[in-house]
C-alpha cells in the first residue's frame, strides 16, 4: 500500500463537499473533511480483527508531518500488541470543561468576537459546577441538572443557546478522543425544557371580518388597503410581503426566498384570482422591483403602513397585520382543510425533525384550492357586509 501520499497543499486546499471526505495518506492515515469544513487527523487500525479508528488532531494545528509522527507511534504501540487508543486515554491527563470550552470557542474563527464571549460566557456562567470535571466523565444527567436549573427560572430559550453551546464543545472534544460520547447530544430540548408563553397578535373572530373589510375599503385608493387585502389573501407575515418582489411571482405562485422568511426557509404561496388582480394593480403603478414600495422605488413600505390603516379605521387592540393568519387559520380548520396544509400554508416548521426536512411544494394542490376557496369566502363576508350596510 502507498505511504506518505498527501501534500500539505492537498490538504490546506481540500474542500467540503455534501458529504464528508478522506484523504488517505497510508497505513490507516487519512485527513477527514466533514461537511461543514472541518478537517481532523484519523487513523483506522484493526486489533483482533475489529477496526478501530483513533484521533490524531485536528488540521492545521496537528500538521501533516506531525501526523505521520503519532502514525508511526501508534503503529509501534500495536506492534507491542497494545491497543493505540487505551494508551492515548491513559497518557493524555485530563482536560476540564472549562479547558476544552476555552479551546473550542478560541478557535471558532468563523464566527464573530461578540458571538464567540457570548457563547463562553454562557457556558462559564450556568455551567459552573462542571467546568472543574473532566470533560470525559460528565454524563447526560450530570449536564441535565445543571441546564433544568435555567429552565427552572424561566431562561426557557437561553437554556437552549447553552445547551448548543456546550454541545459543539463536546462534539470537538468527542473528535480529538478527550470523551467518548457528547452528553448534550443525548437532551431533546423540545422534551426537557419550557417555552415562555408568547403573546398572541390580535386577531378579529370570524363573523367580523365582512365588516372590517368593508371599513378598510372606505379609506379608498390607497396602496396600504392593497396591501392589507394581500396580507389577507396569502397569509405572510408583515415582513415578508412588504419584501414582495415582481420577479419572485411565478405564475400563480409566489416564490418568497429564504432570506426573507422567519424561519430562513424557502416558501411556496399559491395566489389566488383575488391576489394576482392585486399585483397586476401594483404592477401598473410602479416600476420598481418591489410589489409594495416605499417613498422611492428601491425601498419598501414602512413596517407600520398597514397598523397604522387598521388604527385609522377604529380596530386599534382588536386587529393586526398578523392577525389575518389567526383568522385564516381558524376558518380553514373550520372548513376542514387538511391541517398539514394549513401548517405548509403558514411556513411552521413541525416539531418533528424528520418532517420539517420537506418538499417545498408539498401540498400544494390542496393549498391551491384552500386559498382560492379562502379569498372567495373573503369577498362574499365583505359584499354581505356592504350589502347589509346600505
Amino acid at each position: 500500500m502507498p505511504t506518505n501520499t498527501l501534500t500539505d497543499t492537498r490538504c490546506r486546499t481540500a474542500k467540503a463537499s455534501d458529504k464528508p471526505q478522506k484523504l488517505f495518506d497510508g497505513h490507516g492515515l487519512h485527513l477527514y473533511v466533514t461537511p461543514a469544513g472541518g478537517k481532523f487527523w484519523r487513523m483506522a487500525y484493526r486489533l483482533d480483527g475489529k477496526p478501530k479508528t483513533i484521533s490524531l488532531g485536528e488540521y492545521p494545528l496537528v500538521g501533516l508531518a506531525d501526523a505521520r509522527v503519532k502514525r508511526d507511534g501508534h503503529r509501534a504501540t500495536l506492534a507491542a500488541g497494545d491497543d493505540p487508543m487505551v494508551v492515548k486515554r491513559v497518557s493524555r491527563g485530563t482536560l476540564t470543561l472549562q479547558q476544552a470550552a476555552e479551546q473550542y470557542w478560541d478557535g471558532r474563527q468563523d464566527v464573530t468576537d461578540k458571538y464567540r464571549a457570548e457563547a463562553l460566557s454562557g457556558i462559564k456562567m450556568h455551567l459552573g459546577a462542571l467546568l472543574a470535571w473532566p470533560v470525559g466523565s460528565i454524563k447526560r444527567d450530570d449536564l441535565l441538572t445543571e441546564l433544568m436549573a435555567m429552565n427552572k427560572v424561566g431562561l426557557f430559550s437561553y437554556v437552549r443557546k447553552v445547551r448548543m453551546w456546550v454541545s459543539q464543545v463536546f462534539e470537538w472534544a468527542v473528535e480529538l478522543g478527550h470523551c467518548a460520547i457528547n452528553p448534550a447530544a443525548l437532551i431533546r430540548p423540545e422534551k426537557a425544557f419550557g417555552k415562555a408563553e408568547t403573546e398572541s397578535f390580535a386577531s378579529l373572530p370570524l363573523p367580523e371580518v365582512g365588516e372590517f373589510l368593508a371599513r378598510v375599503a372606505l379609506e379608498g385608493d390607497l396602496q396600504s388597503v392593497r396591501a392589507n387585502l394581500m396580507l389577507a389573501y396569502t397569509w405572510a407575515r408583515t415582513g415578508e410581503l412588504r419584501k414582495m418582489r415582481f420577479d419572485k411571482i411565478d405564475t400563480d405562485l409566489w416564490r418568497v426566498e429564504k432570506k426573507v422568511m422567519k424561519k430562513r426557509r424557502a416558501h411556496l404561496v399559491p395566489l389566488s384570482r383575488q391576489a394576482l388582480v392585486l399585483v397586476t394593480e401594483q404592477r401598473s403603478r410602479t416600476r420598481g422591483e418591489f410589489v409594495w414600495p416605499g417613498r422611492s422605488l428601491d425601498t419598501v413600505m414602512s413596517e407600520n403602513s398597514i397598523l397604522y390603516l387598521i388604527h385609522r379605521c377604529g380596530y386599534k387592540d382588536r386587529m393586526t397585520g398578523h392577525g389575518w393568519r389567526t383568522i385564516a387559520s381558524t376558518w380553514a380548520n373550520e372548513s376542514g382543510f387538511s391541517p398539514d396544509a394549513i401548517e405548509k400554508q403558514l411556513a411552521h416548521q413541525p416539531d418533528d425533525e424528520t418532517r420539517a426536512v420537506y418538499n417545498m411544494a408539498e401540498y400544494l394542490p390542496e393549498r391551491r384550492r384552500m386559498m382560492q376557496a379562502w379569498a372567495d369566502w373573503l369577498d362574499l363576508q365583505h359584499a354581505n357586509a356592504v350589502s347589509q350596510q346600505g
